[in-house]
């Protein structure tokens, strides 16, 4: 059976920092200077999506530490990237319809916390994926290395030539591609998606060898 991984941020919903930041702000009373140039500058929401802080709890914890702020829950810390979210609707119905043909699966760079509040954010995705999520934490490696390819087609035991992913990164698809994955890029006109081809993308893919 065919295997369709989606990305998430840009790709099933759109995806605004500049929403976020003040309302983590705001809960943990640091500022958004200081939250910016602290943790995001330094790196270490990259070192969370390799899987440095593999639970929310830890990822939390050294989130207060580095910013200074007060120590968010998990409840918290959805909340604040909540307003940073908006559904594309197009590409969930182009998830829901690749479910139909195949196995699908949510594969997404994103810390911890991303992956155990999935169900507050993103209810309509984890209705549709199931179990089936793998955030780059969970692999320790991110997009676009090959190497996290390589780990998500193993989770599902799947061939590269029976998988398709879309996502919005091109340095991402070329990741996937590089392993022999069908690769769908979701390009963005004047930040608004371009969703017109992703649902022939995906009938296309199950078609190919009718």
């Amino acid at each position: 059976m065919d295997l369709y991984f989606f990305d998430l941020d840009r790709t099933l919903y759109a995806y605004n920092f500049r929403y976020r930041l003040p309302e983590l702000a705001r809960l943990s009373g640091a500022s958004q200077y200081q939250i910016a140039s602290s943790w995001w500058a330094g790196q270490y929401e990259i070192r969370a999506e390799a899987g440095e802080w593999p639970t929310a709890d830890a990822y939390l914890d050294e989130f207060a530490r580095i910013t200074g702020g007060r120590r968010l829950s998990l409840e918290e810390w959805a909340s604040a990237r909540a307003p940073s979210m908006s559904r594309i609707d197009a590409s969930v119905e182009a998830l829901r319809r690749a479910a139909e043909l195949g196995t699908v699966c949510l594969l997404s760079n994103n810390p911890a916390p991303l992956g155990e509040a999935l169900p507050l954010l993103a209810p309509d995705v984890v209705e549709i994926v199931g179990d089936n999520i793998l955030v780059s934490y969970m692999l320790g490696i991110r997009k676009p290395e090959p190497e996290l390819f390589a780990r998500a087609l193993d989770r599902f035991g799947a061939s590269a030539s029976s998988t398709f992913f879309a996502d919005d990164s091109a340095e991402n698809i070329a990741g996937a591609r590089s392993v022999g994955i069908t690769g769908y890029h979701l390009e963005y006109i004047n930040g608004v998606p371009q969703t017109d081809t992703l649902l022939p993308a995906v009938e296309a893919f199950a078609g190919r060898d009718q």
